[in-house]
């Protein structure tokens, strides 16, 4: 009997939504698009209404000819992707390809649960050739835009490199946060700091001398200078000895109550999760990227445990606002629950418009799952369950209370008795509210209520409080922070560019091709990436214009809802203003719009000869003290620095905001690799740089010394400075390793050496740490038989293995909720929490490393083994041996038949080398989901 064949994105989700369809239905997935532009050349004809030739995927060729297969037997065809731009076009390109005979149907449905499926069986509707038109707009312009800027980048600044529509905004807000930071100028500031000796104790700031206001952080600009406010009061900058005679001025004194001052405290909660505000708590809250956030959000969807999690909007359907209320007053009781619904209004419009990312209904709450989700999952999950909940329970409610305290002391720049007023406050919850459940991150709401909570004794104006401690602390300002993942989306939201569905793949995208890359949490952009965003700023400015980018998106709205017309959106942007008046001008609300409009095609064409490729490579940072002039510059093989002719390489771990010119003279001043620093026995010897760190090396591949046959070489000291290495240092470290002498017992020799996991002795086989490189040279052979008389502790690799103690501690890990800390393990360093170890990454030292980095390396490597197909925390069988002798067994037995198969194979490989003919564009091109194309 014939039945419906469905056909969704994933085989995650034909899974779930065979569940509920049960066996009356046939599921089917198309695994993503089937088809894309070809991967060389244009393939949109820019002269005929710009129709793209398209063709299928590999995969798709294989998909396609399935469903067609599947299709023979089905009385109707039902398209079930996402109900996005994307999804849409994915539907209507399976129609295309698979010409059905049988009634077409488009189901469509925000959450996978048997209400919303049944709903959407019920009520299907046609495909919405609006959201296709968006779709290919978005999809043809990305591919204009990086096959007509790529190429200037290839011919000005290196091979390979691409821009985009998205991608390029986007990697120019990196690139101008560094800037800031290379032109901030740090100050110093003082303050001082009394704890009290009242029951409690509490802290309170020096925040005035003499009437005036101490000076802090937020009061200087850039340039280190005191910004006067609006008043005209200018704050006191502290300075060291100013800031020690007053607090020795304070010291022993008590202080007196001046005021103090009681508000009523209240804080409401956060709306529901969209896909920005998710991406960004996730990545604060779970220490995950932004593409990790969507990648697990999507597999909770696709098995039903989420609503869909590509939206712009935070409501509530009356069926899930019924159920968040209801779990409300289950878990936590009636009076935490908000007195009536609440719905929230987003800040921004935009296309794709779907209800908040919140459990599906009937909800469950994160134990009640744990047994089904790893715990990546859970975590996220637990997150979407807890912020949903809060939406809709009653405000925070307490007492913040601040006080001022005052105390004389004598201005030693003066002589004078100076008025020193100190500030405290703290605030009491008297009733936590929605804060039972969730307490959004401090980036999120502007500060943290949750630090700010504190206990203060009751005090009246005129009361005596002695102190505890009188301490000054000094401190320098701080240049404005790089971007991390979590606050560049917040930003790309705020400017309007891109949409949710992009901002994760982009991130991915600018540091896949080498434009920025991670330094803790932080994103910061290479020397190539300067120089890219300077050839845009300084010829293409209306390109990377960010309001001009954010129209755009505006324009592919208009073009959803039926607004505007695809064909003559593309012609003004490609060819430019033909005096058409009645097509608005994409470039309304760009910063340069005249630009803009001479079109893409003119623009490129116009600029490309008057692009200078040595002045835009070339950033200078200033003068060494003979008044020579040194430069950084991104090359074929890495950033480097340059002095007339003279050049260094630029340690790839090295942010450009830390590339001054006293670093680059070091850099250039450093023993070059390819110059001895002397000779030993007539051959040379070299100071080197390698992947493991600084070492020495005696002879080279085409004259190794005598009896050898490849150069010898010998590891620095850790106290040993690569710069300073001298003759002296190169022939000790070359005694390396040193034979201390045989073992009297069996005649064995024992030597001494330096190793990637420090200094040791060893005997054979048997190998001892010893706790000093520097006893590498001194070490005698009874020395080194006591320390082999004594019981073997640590053996790597070895049966009888003692765990070391960790090397750093770094509290508990969000996702799993255990203790994470640093160890040393046989390939170098890592972090762990007792279940998953992940290495640290490119620009991480561990004495930087911050709980977040280490929680965010955990989580990076959870994800890799989850893409494996694994589950973290748990070790993989060890099937090795059985494969190998499968494979040996099979290899016997199919030994008679090899000739005859490699004969078919050939014929088979000849046949499938003959390419497909390229099929016309048809009355709708193909749309592909890659975010920002180039070519």
């Amino acid at each position: 009997m014939a039945k419906p064949l469905v056909v969704v994105e994933s085989p995650a989700k034909a899974k779930t939504l065979s569940k509920f369809l049960g066996s009356d239905y046939d599921v089917r997935a198309s695994v993503g698009h089937v088809a894309d532009l070809p991967s060389k050349g244009l393939n949109i004809d820019v002269e005929n209404g710009f129709k793209p030739t398209y063709e299928l995927t590999d995969r798709g060729k294989t998909v396609v000819k399935e469903l067609k297969a599947a299709l023979k037997d089905a009385s109707e065809l039902y398209l079930a992707t996402d109900e996005d731009r994307e999804g849409e076009a994915i539907s209507w390109h399976l129609l295309e390809y698979l010409k059905p005979k049988v009634p077409v149907k488009r189901m469509v449905f925000h959450e996978i649960t048997k209400a919303a499926v049944d709903h959407a069986v019920n009520n299907p509707r046609g495909i919405d050739y609006g959201m296709v038109d968006a779709a290919e707009t978005r999809r043809l312009l990305d591919r204009l835009y990086g096959y007509e800027v790529s190429p200037v980048l290839w011919r000005r600044v290196n091979r390979g490199l691409s821009a985009g529509r998205v991608q390029s905004p986007t990697v120019r807000l990196i690139v101008e946060r560094e800037r800031e930071r290379i032109a901030f100028v740090s100050t110093d500031y003082w303050d001082i700091d009394a704890i009290t000796a009242t029951d409690p104790s509490f802290d309170s700031k020096l925040v005035g001398v003499a009437g005036a206001k101490v000076a802090t952080g937020k009061d200087f600009n850039d340039s280190g200078q005191i910004i006067t406010p609006k008043s005209g009061k200018t704050p006191v900058q502290l300075n060291e000895a100013r800031a020690r005679g007053l607090a020795e001025g304070l010291d022993g004194k008590q202080f007196t109550v001046r005021s103090v001052e009681e508000k009523p405290y209240r804080s409401s909660p956060k709306p529901p999760f969209m896909t920005s505000t998710l991406q960004q708590e996730g990545g604060r809250k779970l220490r995950l990227s932004s593409s990790q956030v969507m990648r697990v959000a999507q597999g909770l969807y696709e098995r039903g445990f989420i609503t869909y999690m590509r939206t712009d909007d935070v409501i509530l359907s009356d069926e899930a606002m019924t159920a968040t209320r209801d779990a409300v007053t289950s878990e936590y009781g009636s009076k935490y629950l908000n007195a009536a619904p609440k719905q929230y209004k987003k800040k921004t419009q935009g296309q794709d418009a779907h209800e908040a990312i919140r459990p599906t209904t009937p909800y469950r709450s994160p134990d009640a799952v744990s047994t089904e989700l790893n715990s990546q999952e859970l975590a996220l999950y637990r997150l979407i369950w807890q912020r949903t909940l809060a939406s809709q329970m009653a405000d925070a409610a307490g007492v913040t209370v601040s006080i001022r305290l005052a105390a004389d002391s004598v201005d030693r720049s003066t002589g004078e008795l100076v008025d020193c007023e100190f500030a405290a406050s703290g605030t009491t919850i008297t009733f936590p509210g929605y804060r039972a459940v969730y307490v959004a991150s401090k980036e999120e709401t502007g500060e943290d209520a949750a630090d700010k909570e504190a206990l203060l004794p009751p005090l009246r104006q005129g009361d005596l409080v002695p102190i505890s401690s009188i301490t000054p602390n000094g401190h320098t300002t701080t240049p404005p922070s790089r971007f991390t993942e979590a606050s560049l989306v917040k930003r790309l939201e705020e400017l309007r560019i891109g949409r949710p569905s992009t901002w994760a793949s982009i991130i991915q995208t600018v540091q896949d091709r080498g434009y920025v890359w991670k330094k803790g949490q932080a994103l910061v952009p290479t020397w190539t990436a300067f120089a890219v965003i300077r050839l845009l700023e300084e010829h293409f400015e209306a390109l990377v214009d960010y309001e001009f980018t954010a129209s755009t998106e505006h324009d592919l709205d208009a073009i959803a809802k039926g607004e505007r017309q695809k064909d003559k959106w593309l012609q003004r942007f490609y060819w430019g203003d033909q005096g058409d008046d009645s097509v608005p001008a994409i470039t309304a609300e760009a910063g340069d719009g005249d630009d803009a409009l001479l079109g893409l095609k003119r623009l490129v064409e116009e600029n490309l000869d008057h692009i200078d490729a040595a002045e835009i490579n070339t950033f200078p940072l200033g003068h060494d003290p003979d008044g020579n002039e040194v430069v950084a510059k991104p090359g074929k093989y890495g950033p480097y620095v340059k002095r007339g002719e003279d050049t260094a390489s630029v340690p790839d771990d090295l942010p450009p905001d830390e590339l001054t010119v006293e670093k680059a003279i070091e850099l250039l001043n450093a023993p070059k690799m390819d110059d001895p620093i002397g000779e030993l026995d007539g051959l040379p010897v070299f100071a080197k740089n390698g992947r493991y760190g600084p070492y020495v090396q005696w002879g080279d591949h085409d004259n190794p010394p005598p009896g050898m046959e490849k150069p010898k070489m010998s590891s620095l000291f850790q106290t040993m400075v690569f710069e300073n290495v001298t003759m002296d240092d190169a022939e000790k470290l070359l005694q390396l390793p040193r034979h201390l002498g045989d073992d009297p017992a069996d005649g064995i020799p024992i030597f001494a050496n330096n190793g990637r996991y420090g200094p040791y002795v060893m005997k054979e086989k048997d190998y001892r740490n010893i706790d000093s490189e520097d006893r590498l040279l001194e070490i005698t052979l009874d020395e080194a038989l006591k320390i082999y008389s004594e019981p073997k502790v640590y053996k790597r690799g070895g049966s009888n293995l003692a765990a070391k103690g960790p090397l750093k501690e770094f509290g508990v890990d969000p996702v799993s909720e255990k203790n994470v800390t640093a160890k040393d393990g046989r390939f170098g360093v890592y972090v762990t929490d007792g279940e998953t170890n992940a290495s640290l990454g490119k620009g991480d030292r561990l004495e930087e490393i911050s709980p977040e980095r280490a929680y965010e390396l955990l989580a990076i490597r959870r994800e890799a083994i989850i893409a494996k197909g694994g589950t973290p925390g748990k070790k993989a069988k060890a099937t090795k041996k059985k494969a190998a002798a499968k494979k040996k067994a099979a290899t016997k037995k199919s030994t008679a038949k090899k000739s005859t198969a490699r004969k078919s194979t050939a014929k088979k490989k000849a046949a499938a080398k003959k390419a497909p003919a390229k099929k016309a564009a048809a009355k709708k091109p193909l749309i592909t989901d890659v975010a920002d194309d180039a070519t």
